[in-house]
């Protein structure tokens, strides 16, 4: 059988590569066997790929890793296209309309857009519009609340931050954050008492409320939580090879070495870190 030449190095050659891939005669079997659903953890993996590449500031990794979540992007556009529902020109012209009507003070006749969180109040605005709109047009008459288009399908960190931020914009929310404190400090007794009569539905229940209520903390201090947490897995994998290497440097490990020896190299670690 004869090859079909290479496809070209811009955006129509990766389209036709991708339909080569999923060809029925001569594609590859794998991605012939994907569906949304299969292809959907390796999106969420690429995006936290070029978040680690953006946090090291490494440009070369990110061009790369660009690349693999576009590929995502084609990859649905391509099943997407073989049910007859869109296609990637569908995909660019929906995300066009989108920013266009998204920015009236760039390509219409809006004013009084001056500064980055004036537009982050009028981008909400916007959406909360469309929103009301498309309820409008709701044929079962159904109300729609607040927190009804959070996607389920987020990091459960990311949509605990949005939820609180959609109820926050209702006015659901504390007028600081003294009182997360608060919150904080209950929910933290409510789990010692769990944990002291041992009930593990209990527990988890308490667990999760406490992990909410950090989130809370995080949005009233203005930090994203899951950069704060990722960046906290670097430094606990930090400090955590810098006690390995120390012990095998010794011909031992951590598994035969006392706790107590294991906090004096991870206090070592740690102003060796700073």
């Amino acid at each position: 059988m004869t090859k079909s030449p290479l496809p070209s190095s811009d955006l129509d050659g990766l389209l036709q590569l991708m339909a080569r891939l999923r060809s029925p005669e001569g594609g590859c079997p794998w991605d012939l066997e994907q569906t949304f659903a299969t292809i959907a953890p390796h999106t969420i993996e690429e995006a936290y790929e070029v978040a680690d590449a953006i946090d090291h500031g490494d440009m070369a990794h990110l061009k790369d890793e660009l690349g693999d979540l576009l590929f995502q992007v084609v990859f649905y556009a391509q099943m997407a296209k073989e049910q007859g529902a869109f296609d990637f020109h569908d995909i660019a012209a929906a995300i066009t309309d989108k920013m266009v009507r998204r920015h009236p003070h760039v390509f219409g006749s809006q004013t009084g857009i001056d500064d980055a969180e004036a537009q982050t109040v009028n981008w909400e605005a916007l959406k909360a519009e469309e929103r009301k709109a498309k309820a409008a047009t709701d044929t079962n008459g159904a109300r729609h609340g607040a927190l009804d288009d959070v996607s389920p399908g987020l990091p459960a960190l990311m949509r605990a931050a949005k939820l609180q931020k959609r109820a926050a914009r209702v006015g659901f929310d504390w007028s600081d954050v003294q009182p997360v404190f608060d919150k904080f400090r209950e929910e933290l007794g409510e789990l010692e008492a769990e944990v002291a009569r041992g009930d593990r539905p209990a527990m988890e229940h308490e667990v999760g409320d406490l992990l909410f209520t950090c989130v809370n903390l995080a949005r009233k201090l203005d930090i994203d939580p899951e950069t704060a947490l990722r960046h906290a897995n670097g430094r606990f994998e930090t400090r955590f090879g810098h006690i390995e290497r120390t012990l095998w440097s010794q011909e031992r490990t951590v598994e035969d070495t006392a706790l107590e020896e294991l906090d004096r190299l991870w206090d070592q670690a740690k102003q060796v870190q700073d």
